[in-house]
Order: C-alpha cells, then structure tokens, then sequence
C-alpha cells in the first residue's frame, strides 16, 4: 500500500556549471614516436570530461632547449598548440594534463630535460593567475618559439593577455635570433 507524503523533502536547484572557456594547450615530445605521441595526447584530451572540442596546430620539428640554452645534440622535439574547448576548471586540466604525461610514461628528472611528453598550460580564457600550483599565462610562454608558431598556425589574430600579439611576440624573437 502507498501513501501520498504531503511535504516531500526539498530538492535544491541544481547549479549552473561553469561556462566553456578556450584553453591554449602546448604539446611536446622528443623520445619515442614524438608525432604519434601528440596526435595520441590530443585525442586523449578530447575525451577528457566537460572538453567538447580540440583543435590541434601543425607540428613543428624543433631544437632541444635546455636551461643554459638550445641543445642541438639533443633530440628534436615535435611540439604543436591545441585549442581545448572546456568547462573544466584550470586546475583541474592542469591535473588531467599532468596525468596524461604520466600515461606517456613521462619521467621527471631533470628540468628541461628529454621527456616522452610534454603539456603545458598556456591560458585559459582570460584567467590570469600566480597561484603557483596553475600560473596563468604561462610564465615563460611569450619567450618560446615551439610555443608561438604553432599557436600562430591554429590563430593567426592571438593573443596573450599581458604580452600582445603573439605574431609580434614571434617576430621579436625571430628578430632577436632566437628561432
């Protein structure tokens, strides 16, 4: 037998989710199969939960840089930007990045050291942090070619908040002689 309940319990609205933002996600890799390993990653990002959509650059073949400078005896690197499309928070991507390096068997030795992968954060909307945990824009991102140029090929009207343009961020670089 049922009986009709007069007051059933309150049910709280649900919230609104957070709005989609446009992540820049950089993509390195120079040990293995450096192109595969890319394409790998960046479809691996578009499953991740809460991204709808991944936009992936060229890639670019590019000098090792280490601390002290380029390497040329190094490995080359295959680096390329994606565009995510994401309601994730920052810090959550960030993490799930981080994690897909791990998957890549990625290995944290040295800093600026070979690696099977490499994701970086580079921005997030219009997100400006210094929360050590997610910087954003990325610290270092208006100083790296391997950054700039596959950034350019997916949108040639950039920017990076704080920096500018990135095609005027490239082309001091490349005036500097730093490509």
């Amino acid at each position: 037998m049922s009986r009709n309940l007069a007051n059933p319990p309150h049910i709280p609205p649900s919230r609104p989710g957070r709005p989609e933002a446009l992540a820049v996600v950089a993509l390195g890799a120079n040990l293995g199969d450096r192109e595969q390993t890319i394409r790998a990653a960046a479809e691996r990002i578009a499953r991740l939960p809460l991204v709808s959509d991944v936009r992936l650059s060229a890639l670019f073949e590019t000098v090792a840089v280490r601390v002290d400078g380029p390497d040329p005896d190094a490995p080359g690197y295959v680096n390329a930007v994606a565009h995510v499309t994401t309601r994730l928070a920052p810090e959550i991507l960030l993490g799930m990045l981080h994690a897909i390096e791990d998957e890549n068997g990625r290995e944290r030795h040295e800093r600026w050291g070979d690696r099977t992968l490499d994701l970086d954060l580079i921005s997030y909307g219009d997100v400006v942090s210094d929360d050590p945990r997610v910087q954003l824009p990325h610290p270092r991102a208006s100083e790296r070619l391997f950054v700039l140029e596959p950034w350019l090929d997916l949108d040639p009207d950039a920017e990076l908040i704080g920096h500018g343009r990135i095609d005027a961020l490239a082309d001091e670089l490349r005036a500097r002689g730093e490509a």
